[in-house]
């Protein structure tokens, strides 16, 4: 790095200084392209950016930072801790590259149960739109289903949808497997019901003995009563209970509500393992590796990972961690005050709090180290991709292609993404085909038109090809014709330097005898035992699910459509009573005025725009 360079940097720093606010806050520094290098916060943003002036004083890393700054943005706060919370918020958004970056922050899900007149448990995800108690977060998707199974085996609460409660006719398969008491069609008393529900809320907040024991004199009751079949109800509820507490651990009556987060390093490396406890019970653990600088300190990363992490999520009562770390107070009180409780941030340093910290840290390198093993064969992988499709070096971004669709319906493309972390799935993309000029089933044509719009978006977002977001190599799921289309569209916008290659069947769609299109190459295959070959089936295969999945959810959606749906005027009780009275929605549509006005529900008013709607 130039001399020159560095003193621009400090040029333009030194200018901000003079109009730099005294207060607490959050700064900004960016590149010549507006891009965000750097998000920090400050007690008085003034002093802190000075100290970035001199240059003498800072790592190589820092001092890269300072050259490439071309402008800066301020934000004040009231306070220290709000500038601290600004700061992880901002950070999430823009991702700079010279930040500790929390990857792989994908919302956690979360048990709801939905306050309605009849309560639905189910499983949510995202921002709470619903009016309701969550319970959680909750590790992974798994750990919800098998939580919300058990809670289906005990208390039998609806998971089903508003609409399908109020139009449904008779019980469904979860009644008569005795996972729903059935309220859609009166298979079970408001009152009895709503017992359900205290019951199922109780349990979730960590009071499950007193269940147990209410279920346990309720099965005496029914068998001194000689009500064998009652009896029999609460005994299988009071093995479904048995079975959730057989599943967690001792350290379960020591904390109730609190996170153990640990922080290990191999290499340079740092992997952080989360474990939640909430009402007492084990519900599951994470892993995370944040991108951050070999030179950052363990405590560094953890410190800005914490902050990151509670950015969207709430924080309980309780944190364990395995390190101290900066600003460590001021996050604690940073967060009760989010919370409007005391959240408290401790490392413990003895007895069995301290022995569950230890234990996280043993997961936590466990994870590591696997990771770092993964990230080797990667590696080899690619330099493999690389010699096969004649790149000067491995490709650090591979895309990969396919379409999905049934005779033209529902059609769909799919993008998956790879590169040395393996799949980036945060980088998925998929694309509803829109042309209505496309002859439907025409694969080379959707392909031309998620190639046209991928690259003309890409073009208009990162034309230097600076942000790391275009590929190296693009692989379609297809063969010569798939491959012309996408060269098609790359030469007409002009784009150039990218590897791509159609991966195809072979002979009788043989999986081994894969056989590969390039331009200006022979087609080509790879010998049935190496690695490479099974890596980019893998790829291949992984686009293809992805694609199916997003063509069968669109499919589903359109199957669950009724016509009544879009009736103006006709809500989930009227479509209930005009389904009851016709028996389904293709007699609705063929029955006349008189005969709608026949329904309870329905005025005159109402079937004449039923009858206008279908027969404009």
């Amino acid at each position: 790095m130039s001399e020159s360079i560095l003193t621009s940097g400090v040029t333009v720093i030194r200018d901000y200084v003079k109009t730099a606010p005294t207060a607490p806050g959050v700064y900004r520094m960016l590149s010549a392209h507006g891009d965000v290098l750097y998000v920090g916060k400050a007690k008085s943003i003034k002093k802190r950016i000075v100290s970035y002036t001199h240059t003498n004083r800072l790592p190589h890393r820092l001092q890269r930072m300072v050259a490439a700054t071309q402008s800066m943005v301020f934000v004040t706060t009231r306070t220290e801790g709000e500038a601290l919370l600004l700061e992880a918020s901002l950070i999430k958004r823009f991702k700079p590259p010279y930040n500790v970056l929390l990857k792989d922050d994908k919302s956690f899900p979360y048990i709801l149960l939905r306050d309605h007149e009849w309560p639905q448990i189910t499983k949510h995800r995202g921002r709470r739109k619903y009016n309701g108690q969550y319970y959680g977060p909750f590790a992974s998707v798994s750990s919800v289903n098998r939580t919300l199974n058990i809670l289906q085996k005990v208390f039998q609460l609806r998971s089903c949808t508003d609409n399908t409660l109020e139009t449904r006719t008779r019980v469904c398969l979860l009644h008569q497997i005795k996972r729903c008491s059935g309220p859609c069609v009166g298979k079970v008393s408001r009152q009895d019901y709503a017992d359900m529900v205290s019951e199922a809320r109780a349990f979730l907040e960590g009071k499950s003995s007193n269940i147990q024991k209410k279920f346990a004199a309720s099965m005496q009751t029914a068998s001194d009563t000689l009500d064998y079949e009652t009896a029999a109800l609460y005994r299988d509820r009071l093995n479904a209970l048995t079975q959730v507490q057989s599943h967690q651990s001792m350290v379960n009556a020591m904390i109730n509500d609190g996170d153990i987060i640990a922080a290990e390093t191999v290499a340079g490396k740092v992997a952080i393992q989360v474990f939640f406890f909430r009402a007492g019970q084990n519900w599951g653990h994470h892993a995370y590796f944040p991108k951050h600088d070999k030179s950052d300190k363990i405590e560094t990363v953890l410190g800005a990972f914490l902050s990151q992490f509670y950015d969207n999520k709430p924080a309980p009562k309780l944190v364990l961690i395995s390190h101290t770390v900066p600003d460590q107070n001021l996050l604690s009180d940073a967060l009760s005050t989010r919370m409007g409780r005391k959240v408290g941030i401790s490392v413990p340093q003895r007895g069995k709090k301290a022995e569950v910290v230890k234990e996280a840290s043993r997961n936590a390198r466990e994870a590591l180290e696997r990771r770092m093993a993964e990230s080797a064969n990667q590696a080899k992988l690619l330099s493999g991709v690389a010699d096969l499709f004649h790149m000067p070096e491995p490709p650090q971004r591979i895309e990969i292609y396919d379409n999905s669709h049934i005779q033209g319906t529902n059609a769909v493309g799919g993008m998956v993404v790879a590169g040395p972390d393996g799949f980036l799935k945060n980088s998925y993309r998929k694309f509803n085909i829109k042309s209505e000029l496309l002859t439907p089933g025409d694969d080379f044509a959707m392909m031309r038109e998620v190639m046209q719009r991928r690259f003309t978006r890409l073009m208009k977002e990162d034309a230097s090809r600076e942000r790391g977001h275009w590929p190296d190599v693009l692989l379609i799921d297809g063969g010569k014709g798939q491959l012309s289309s996408v060269m098609e569209i790359l030469t007409e916008l002009g784009i150039s330097g990218i590897t791509v290659v159609a991966i195809s069947k072979g002979p009788d769609r043989h999986a081994g005898r894969e056989q590969f299109h390039m331009p200006g190459r022979k087609t080509f295959t790879v010998p049935l035992t190496d690695p490479v070959l099974y890596y980019l089936q893998r790829l291949r295969d992984e686009a293809h699910r992805f694609a199916i999945g997003t063509h069968r959810a669109r499919r589903s959606a359109d199957i669950k459509k009724s016509p009544l749906d879009d009736v103006p005027g006709v809500g989930a009780k009227r479509k209930k009573a005009l389904l009851h009275h016709f028996g389904s929605a293709k007699a609705v549509i063929g029955a006349d005025v008189r005969d709608l006005e026949s329904v309870d529900g329905i005025s005159k008013t109402t079937a004449q725009q039923i009858y206008d709607h279908f027969h404009e």
